[in-house]
């Protein structure tokens, strides 16, 4: 079979509206894939940088090794990030998704967010009450489905560094 490892890590987050935030993560693949070895989701720690600065370290690591019969259903990670506020409560800050790079080699990558807007009524509870609009359905981070009718905002970016191996597609006659 085809085989694909990747290693790398969740380096961090910045441009968030709050400092103090943690990601939630997660693997996405088709049926044609088997994960071999790894965690196919996670949680990194929360960091709350000092001195005003607009970033966030997690350094969390990514290790996975899969096998598959095709590059139907290329997998993807999608990003869950949640800000702390001072009394200790979570709430989205942001989703976001990325394709898992399709070549070896080493890969930096900006993941950029968003969160849905809400209505009038939700961002007034939101200021006052705090919490945040989040979506029923977390499949539409990463499908094209429905996500077009979303009244959404830009929030800030993940920043992710992975590197690939490829091994054995020439062979199982799976074309890159």
């Amino acid at each position: 079979m085809a085989e694909v490892h990747v290693l790398g890590q969740i380096q961090g987050a910045r441009h968030f509206e709050r400092n103090s935030l943690f990601c939630r993560w997660e693997l996405r693949t088709g049926v044609g894939w088997k994960v071999v070895t790894g965690l196919t989701e996670g949680q990194t720690q929360s960091d709350t940088p000092s001195c005003g600065n607009n970033s966030c370290v997690w350094a969390h690591p990514i290790d996975l090794h899969l096998h598959t019969k095709g590059l139907q259903d290329w997998p993807k990670l999608l990003f869950e990030v949640h800000q702390v506020d001072k009394y200790g409560r979570s709430e989205l800050a942001g989703y976001g998704f990325c394709n898992i790079p399709s070549t070896p080699g080493l890969h930096n990558l900006v993941v950029p967010t968003w969160r849905p807007r809400g209505s009038p009524r939700d961002r007034f509870r939101q200021f006052f009450l705090g919490g945040s609009t989040q979506l029923s359905e977390p499949e539409l981070v990463c499908s094209s489905e429905d996500r077009y009718q979303l009244s959404t905002e830009s929030t800030g970016t993940v920043l992710l560094q992975l590197a690939l191996v490829l091994r054995n597609f020439k062979s199982q006659g799976v074309e890159i």
